[in-house]
């Protein structure tokens, strides 16, 4: 279908893609990099919110229920640091240039998604906050130098159909990072949940065919379950498992630290998988915005 849409937009009068635009390799470099650091930062706070929900907050006490209110708040430097970023990096791009600027936010949000990736699971605060807040500086000194790098690439009655479609590849990559990343995530899951899952239940006293059919589910309700404020194994187990088991162990394998406890190895080896790749992203963003067009538009 994309490729009929392609065809289709260089036979139309009016285009809403105007293909044409992509000759300037400006233009097209600029809008690579506008989907990629989509992608890139889509994923990441999709996956820091798993992280948060699902791990971190119980550890401390939280409860489940209370954790997507927590969760924002414990974000919030990832926001402060855009929006200081921002105007700061739209003013002095606008005096030295937009390139550097917009390829440094790429290279600063590369060094938070290492960072991120050598955290452990179980992380001290002020770390986790240093970093989240360093990519969204990142993503301050890039989003205007970039938008300004696509808009100046064209001619000057194109730039109403150059913004849409740099918008269209800014929310086309936010929405295709929660498929892609969610998907890598619950890849590395698949690969060492169900043991871990399985061997921890039945530590528990939860009879051996019980704790292998729970450890058989799909990773991806383990993950809403805690992404939706519940407690994943007190809502996997039900009533009628937890009813048969010694009120301590149930009190054990309901309690808060339980599932962070076991689910935060396999996690990591996921976030390893993800944090990888928005590396990669952000890299080779950097590149596409040093791409300078062959020739100036008036």
């Amino acid at each position: 279908m994309l490729a009929v849409f392609c065809l289709v937009e260089t036979r139309t009068a009016e285009p809403l893609f105007r293909l044409s635009l992509f000759r300037s390799t400006a233009f097209a470099g600029g809008n690579a990099a506008t989907l990629l650091t989509a992608m890139a930062r889509g994923g990441l706070q999709f996956m820091l919110i798993i992280w948060l929900q699902g791990i971190w907050l119980p550890l401390r006490g939280y409860d489940y229920a209370d954790t997507p209110l927590w969760a924002g708040i414990y974000l919030l430097p990832l926001t402060i640091g855009f929006r200081a970023a921002g105007p700061v990096s739209g003013h002095l791009s606008d005096r030295y240039g937009v390139r550097p600027f917009a390829a440094a936010g790429c290279l600063v949000m590369a060094v938070s998604f290492v960072g991120l990736l050598l955290l452990p699971t179980d992380f001290g605060y002020p770390a986790f906050a240093l970093l989240v807040f360093l990519n969204g500086v990142g993503g301050g000194l890039f989003s205007a130098p970039n938008t300004s790098i696509i808009m100046s690439s064209v001619p000057a009655e194109a730039r109403g159909a150059a913004s849409g479609m740099r918008s269209t590849f800014q929310n086309a990559g936010t929405v295709l990072s929660m498929g892609v990343f969610f998907c890598l995530m619950v890849a590395g899951l698949s690969d060492s949940l169900p043991d871990v899952l399985s061997t921890g239940l039945t530590a528990q006293g939860v009879p051996a065919n019980a704790a292998h059919s729970v450890a058989e589910l799909p990773p991806v309700g383990v993950l809403f379950a805690a992404f939706l404020g519940y407690n994943p194994i007190e809502h996997l187990l039900g009533p009628g498992l937890l009813g048969d088991l010694p009120s301590a162990h149930a009190d054990v394998v309901t309690g808060r630290r339980f599932f962070p406890e076991l689910i935060s190895g396999p996690f990591h080896d996921g976030l390893v998988v993800v944090f990888a790749l928005a590396t990669a992203m952000a890299l080779v963003s950097a590149a596409a915005t040093l791409i300078r067009r062959a020739k100036a538009h008036s």
